[in-house]
């Protein structure tokens, strides 16, 4: 067992003295530690140093946690705090970094990414590797290669050269001249005395290196300020004609600062503007109703199926574009709605041989339930969903166009996204809406990107979708959000003033990508424009990124409660480390929190919706009004019998003698409709409605479509005879097969349509002569579930989950490293291979320590051929059995004997 006086030697050491709390904050911080569960603290340190977890990690940190590991990387292998914080705050002294500095050294220690005591602190291998500068992989700090670096391919008369040069005394070998001239380009007073003899030409070229990229090119002939540059090793050759500014030269320069600019306080989000609560909430909740209407709009244009699935999955251009046309919205509009009934599960193909989509059974049960719950369901599946419509009509990485409803349009950040989006609108007063470009800020410090930044990386793009599609939604109500939207994220209501109350501390920890990095060297006096690798420059605008860390609200200010903080040895740190850290963002709701959200969300709505209404305005014009909402019969049966005209906050409907014969189609007699009409309308049924009904059921039926392939009947054989002259009939093919009868080649459906394009009103008939009522029979899909969201790597572990892995952990590190008492000549050993005793040896120890009490030490293959090592305490050994408690799974276990490879008694001071 590690000593916890005794300074750790390796990462996992750092690990064994931490305590418990501190272990579940690191496997929480970076769940992809324990998938599965480490053997013992050396493989999670292992583990924790692989470069695709460090990756992430790195990734997950905000713009200063980051920062300040990129300044550990330049820094000096172990560094101490002093020296870090030097980098960090300069010569000068910022007090904004001093004060957060040991929250992002911690958040650093916390997960695993440095190690050590302050005055020996490491960045873990792997880390420092991806931070380092170097040619092909520049450092966001600007910074080049030390001295002893860049000279390590000097001749060591030219080193010499350089030391004489720079007025010190030759040594006696190459490694003595480097340190010497690192110890005076890291001397402040020497170094103010070396450059102030300096040309101003040979400080200008200085001053165009110092924040990056610090290499340049120089011809043969260098000019002279080039010169003197070169051979006071103020600049440094690396290959033919290219030159680097040593990072102990950039650092005096730059007053001892490894960034240009610090970020230690993310950037607020501030109101644009503010509107009452009461005008959000409404405007919001009128948005919440239009999208139920545009869903429904759209399954019910999609009701006797949808059109078909392409062959690749998706929909088609022509059927989006279609699709947009029937809703009235642009297409990207049309693709959100789309996609966002088919994340709620209302929508899906119906996985025939002529694939379709179509409505699901779920999408009956979704209309029968209150308008609230249909849209809570709704955006509760938008909160989750990975599919990301906007990237529809965009291409993927094998130069396919990716189709709405079709494969490729997952986007495991999307969920994060919109939840971090949608906290920072919950963290200011409520009526406050903030422009996009102070979100965008705020996540581009909580997440900066690694490598070239960019305003268009999908981060920054599906933070706007976020806003646009929260608004489509109802989410937010002129770009601020909604109560109901508050209580969607299970946000604290508003205290006095509008501001949020306070709420609960479900902080997930920073996290973030690297940073910029901008291409091309420094052209000097004299020289050519070109430079090995790109390096970063600071200053410059970095991409949108999204999310974590604080809020701008009060509510995510709030220190965390007295305790909170960790007290176990690998978390002792000095008094400058013993400070308030500030709350993260808000972890995504359980499923179950979720629901309850959902409910309390729908539960605001509710009283801000239009009741719908049993009654419409009929109008001379043959066009009726519903002033709101219709109840559900009412708009089904109207639907049926008018046209949709126009809609908005009054819908308007025509009758026309199409609709008509559709309502006498669906079985409705011209009776039923007058009756129909006079029961739900305010005003009376104007004449000329009462006359168009009278007129197309006077003529409907009058004409009768059967199967033959298809026939006309009819008793009028005046009928007959118009239809054959008139010329509209020749694609139909008709003949006269008895005065009363016409054979069609076409089928009847067919047949059906190319007659009432001619005027007529047919009706079809069954074999038995019967009409047939079309009424418009729903197409709906086998029971479909919603598609499962795509997650961003390995889900948060609970709680229960946390404490088994780390009380699994702990057994199998104390399993691993508990000292063993010698066996005969051999000595004590503390972990290593399995023991290997004979069977009789293994049989008499158990026996023994039956009698004695004592814990063993085994090594154990299971069925599987797993080999591991326990700790147990024997309890009875009989019929080829030992059953003892295990120390390692802490819980009483059997085991067979033929299973141990061997056993050793534990040292006595571990009795």
């Amino acid at each position: 067992m590690s000593d916890p006086a005794t300074p750790p030697r390796s990462l996992a050491e750092d690990l064994r003295v931490r305590d418990d709390a501190s272990l579940t904050v690191l496997l929480r911080s970076r769940p992809d530690l324990i998938t599965p569960v480490p053997t013992d603290l050396t493989q999670l340190a292992t583990r924790a140093g692989t470069r695709a977890s460090v990756v992430r990690a790195l990734e997950r940190l905000d713009r200063f946690a980051l920062q300040t590991a990129e300044a550990l990387a330049v820094a000096a292998d172990p560094a101490t705090y002093d020296e870090l914080l030097a980098l960090m705050a300069g010569d000068e002294g910022d007090p904004a970094v001093t004060g957060a500095l040991p929250h992002a050294l911690g958040t650093l220690r916390e997960q695993a990414l440095v190690w050590g005591a302050d005055d020996r602190l490491r960045l873990v291998r792997t880390a420092r590797e991806l931070l380092t500068p170097s040619p092909q992989h520049p450092s966001p700090t600007g910074l080049g290669p030390t001295v002893q670096e860049a000279t390590a391919g000097m001749s060591p008369g030219r080193i010499q050269e350089i030391v004489t040069t720079a007025g010190l005394p030759s040594t006696h070998d190459a490694v003595s001249a480097v340190s010497a001239l690192t110890a005076l380009f890291s001397d402040r007073t020497r170094m103010t005395a070396l450059l102030a003899d300096a040309p101003e030409e040979s400080r200008e070229v200085l001053a165009r290196l110092v924040w990056g990229p610090p290499y340049g090119q120089v011809t043969a002939d260098p000019a002279a300020h080039l010169r003197r540059l070169l051979d006071r090793g103020l600049l440094l050759p690396t290959a033919p004609g290219t030159v680097v500014l040593p990072r102990e030269v950039a650092l005096h320069l730059r007053s001892g600062r490894a960034h240009r600019a610090t970020e230690p306080l993310p950037p607020p989000v501030e109101p644009a503007s503010t509107h009452r609560p009461q005008v959000v909430d409404t405007t919001a909740a009128g948005q919440a109703y239009t999208a139920l209407a545009t869903v429904e709009e759209l399954l019910k244009d999609w009701h006797e199926g949808g059109p078909t699935v392409l062959r690749a999955g998706g929909l088609s251009v022509r059927d989006l574009k279609r699709t947009a046309v029937a809703l009235d919205v642009p297409e990207p509009v049309a693709a959100f709605w789309t996609e966002l009934a088919y994340a709620a599960g209302l929508l899906a193909s119906d996985g025939e041989a002529d694939e379709r989509f179509a409505a699901t059974p779920a999408y009956d049960e979704w209309l029968e339930q209150p308008a609230a719950e249909r849209w809570a369901r709704l955006a509760e599946s938008w909160l989750a969903a990975t599919r990301t419509a906007g990237v529809v009509g965009g291409r993927d990485a094998k130069d396919r166009t990716l189709s709405a409803l079709g494969p490729g349009l997952d986007r495991s950040a999307a969920p994060e996204v919109r939840h971090r989006v949608l906290t920072l609108l919950a963290g200011l007063p409520q009526g406050a809406s903030p422009s996009p470009e102070s979100v965008l800020a705020r996540l581009r410090w909580e997440r900066p990107l690694r490598g070239p930044q960019r305003d268009d990386d999908l981060r920054a793009r599906l933070a706007r979708w976020t806003l646009n599609e929260a608004e489509l939604l109802g989410v937010t109500g002129r770009g601020a959000l909604s109560a109901h939207g508050r209580a969607l994220l299970g946000a604290p209501e508003a205290g006095p003033g509008g501001k949020p109350a306070g709420g609960r501390d479900r902080s997930s920890g920073p996290s973030a990508t690297g940073p910029t990095a901008t291409t091309g060297p420094t052209t000097l006096t004299g020289a050519t424009a070109s430079a090995p690798g790109a390096v970063a420059t600071h200053g410059a605008a970095p991409a949108a990124a999204i999310p974590s860390a604080s809020t701008a609200g009060p509510a995510d200010r709030t220190p965390p409660p007295t305790g909170a903080t960790s007290t176990g040895p690998g978390d002792k740190l000095p008094v400058h480390h013993e400070h308030p850290r500030p709350a993260g963002p808000p972890e995504p709701l359980s499923a179950a929190e979720q629901a309850v959200a959902s409910a309390a969300a729908a539960r605001l709505l509710a009283p801000l919706l239009p009741e719908p209404l049993d009654h419409v305005l009929l109008q001379a014009d043959l066009t009726a009004v519903a002033p709101g909402p219709l109840r559900r019969p009412l708009a089904d049966t109207l639907g049926v019998l008018a046209d949709v005209e126009s809609k908005g906050g009054a819908t308007v409907y025509r009758f026309t003698p199409g609709s008509v014969r559709r309502a006498l189609d669906a079985g409705r007699s011209a009776s039923d409709l007058h009756a129909f009409l006079a029961e739900h309308s305010r005003t009376p049924v104007p004449q000329p409605l009462a006359y168009l009904i009278d007129d197309v059921a006077r003529r409907h039926g009058h004409l009768r479509v059967g199967a033959a392939s298809a026939y006309v009947r009819c008793d009028d054989d005046a009928v007959l005879n118009e239809i054959l002259a008139d010329k509209r009939a020749a694609g139909l093919r008709l003949r006269r097969l008895a005065p009363t009868v016409l054979a069609a080649q076409a089928d009847p459906a067919g047949l059906l349509e190319g007659l009432r394009a001619m005027g007529f009103a047919p009706a079809a008939e069954s074999a038995e002569g019967d009409v047939l009522i079309t009424r418009a029979d729903a197409h709906r899909t086998p029971p479909r579930s919603a598609p499962e969201p795509v997650p961003d790597g390995p889900p948060t572990p609970d709680a229960t989950l946390l404490a088994a892995a780390v009380r699994a952990i702990r057994a199998g590190d104390l399993a691993s490293t508990t000292p063993r008492k010698p066996s005969g000549a051999a000595p004590a050993t503390t972990g290593g291979e399995l023991p290997r005793t004979t069977p009789a040896e293994t049989l008499a120890t158990m026996q023994a320590a039956v009698l004695t009490g004592e814990s063993l030490w085994i090594g154990y293959v299971n069925a599987e051929g797993s080999a591991s090592q326990r700790v147990i305490a024997p309890v009875r050994v009989e019929g080829g059995f030992v059953t003892a408690y295990d120390h390692t799974a802490d819980e009483v276990r059997t085991y067979p004997l033929h299973r141990i490879t061997g056993v050793a008694e534990l040292a006595d001071d571990q009795i």
